[in-house]
């Protein structure tokens, strides 16, 4: 199973964005999930989770703007980031655990990465 994350993209200061984050193939189920971004000569950082419960933390640079969601119907985790900032110019990830089947233990699997430059 590979995650495959979309919707990163060039968009000027204040304007929005939506990723969006799904596995490659058919899966039990998607829990806990996570998005994390890496900006050029900088460490991964994380800027949102979803517990397995729903419940939802964030970096305290997005909070307010960023709104991490996940639909388990469709297996998907979405970030629906708002008033973007220059300074949120990174590579988007998604991590999640995935359950492929119904006896499968949660593993953890991570997207390859969408680009998100924040530029006028």
């Amino acid at each position: 199973v590979q995650l495959q994350a979309s919707g990163g993209g060039l968009v000027q200061p204040g304007g929005s964005l939506r990723l969006s984050c799904v596995p490659d193939r058919r899966i039990y189920s998607i829990s806990a999930s996570e998005w994390y971004r890496q900006a050029p000569g900088q460490q991964r950082e994380l800027v949102a989770a979803v517990t397995t419960g729903g419940n939802t933390n964030y970096a305290d640079s997005v909070k307010g703007r960023f709104t991490i969601s996940r639909d388990n119907a469709q297996n998907a985790v979405f970030l629906q980031m708002n008033s973007l900032k220059a300074e949120d110019t990174a590579v988007y990830f998604c991590n999640a655990e995935i359950r492929r089947h119904r006896f499968a233990q949660p593993q953890e699997y991570w997207g390859q990465g969408t680009l998100v430059t924040v530029s006028s």
